[in-house]
């Protein structure tokens, strides 16, 4: 999967540890779900999973690892990809905008990328096979990309990656059922009951559409009109999310909790986070009983990398490298809460990155 600022990908254990403290539980619904990472682990866990997010790319990530039943799409998608694979270079946007105006891929990437994007297009595939290859032509990029973790710069001097041969390669996708939505989370959980709810939503100013810009344009197959160093989007500045502002998020996520259909709430927030602890506990506690574990966790990985210019230049020194990711349960069940917490301290501290 893409390197990803906040992936829970070492605090699956944790996660599924702790959900699986609550009885009962068959439907979980995710509208933040980001890599799909946390999706895609409960529903090998068994679970019938929704999950959601408002970017293109993210509800594409959905659309492959939560929704797309492998027993279905994998023969087709084995096929389709070793297809793609021979396709001469075509350069288009993508080189233009993002291999030779900024230095994101090499050109020679760069124009199987856009060969790719544009044969995929040219298909109308069926929804989930269409997010597979799109997921496969994404992770692909992601392999031989020239940044720092993030897309709001890119190296002055070309990764090492960045040379090799762009790769499709079949995404690891899941048997079963699942679903796969887009849209803002505060309508998604209006819309959906089920039996608990999973929330990890952005918790500071870095905005995920800016930071992942580049995979956005590539999952929707457009040619933005962009602005800046990095090319991004001109829609990053009128798409704008209120979890994303210390003003906003406070009432943004009261709101999403108030909303949830499901007896049961987990909530997974950083404290590096615009909101404390008791604002969180607060939120939750109309909700029944509250628990929290807290576990120290690495930062993204441009914490380790260091602070960078929009042209790859180091330019400042971190403060730190490790934070600590706080696992808030809420449910009517206060046995359920309080065995949720516990499973979650037992697993221990997370795996070294």
């Amino acid at each position: 999967m893409i390197k990803y600022l906040g992936s829970k990908r070492l605090l699956l254990p944790h996660l599924l540890a702790g959900i699986g403290a609550f009885d009962g539980v068959r439907r979980v619904l995710d509208p933040f779900s980001g890599t799909a990472r946390v999706g895609r682990a409960l529903k090998g866990a068994g679970y019938e999973v929704i999950a959601s997010d408002h970017n293109r790319y993210a509800s594409l990530l959905a659309r492959c690892y939560v929704a797309a039943d492998r027993a279905q799409v994998e023969a087709p998608a084995r096929a389709l990809l070793a297809e793609l694979s021979e396709l001469p270079p075509r350069p288009g946007y993508v080189t233009r905008t993002f291999c030779e105006e900024a230095r994101f891929f090499h050109p020679k990437n760069g124009a199987r990328i856009d060969a790719i994007r544009a044969s995929i297009a040219e298909r109308a595939l069926e929804p989930e096979l269409e997010a597979v290859v799109l997921v496969a032509l994404l992770e692909a990029a992601d392999r031989v990309d020239s940044t720092t973790g993030v897309q709001m710069a890119y190296l002055k001097q070309w990764a090492t990656r960045a040379h090799k041969d762009l790769e499709l390669r079949l995404p690891e996708l899941v048997d079963g059922i699942g679903h796969a939505r887009e849209g803002d989370a505060r309508e998604i959980v209006r819309a959906h009951e089920v039996d608990l709810v999973y929330l990890d939503p952005p918790y500071n100013q870095h905005s995920y559409l800016g930071n992942y810009h580049v995979w956005e344009t590539i999952a929707r197959g457009d040619a933005p009109e962009s602005f800046g160093v990095a090319k991004k989007r001109v829609d990053v500045r009128e798409r704008q999310s209120a979890f994303n502002r210390r003003g906003e998020i406070r009432a943004a996520l009261a709101d999403v909790i108030a909303n949830v259909r499901a007896p049961h709430v987990v909530v997974s927030f950083s404290d590096e986070g615009f909101l404390t602890q008791e604002e969180l506990e607060a939120m939750l506690r109309p909700r029944g009983h509250v628990a929290v574990a807290e576990i120290a966790y690495g930062r993204y990985v441009g914490a380790k990398i260091g602070i960078h210019s929009p042209r790859g230049e180091k330019v400042g020194t971190v403060s730190h490298t490790k934070n600590h990711e706080r696992i808030f349960f809420a449910s009517p069940d206060r046995r359920a809460v309080e065995e949720a917490a516990e499973r979650v301290r037992a697993v221990g501290p997370v795996a070294k990155r």
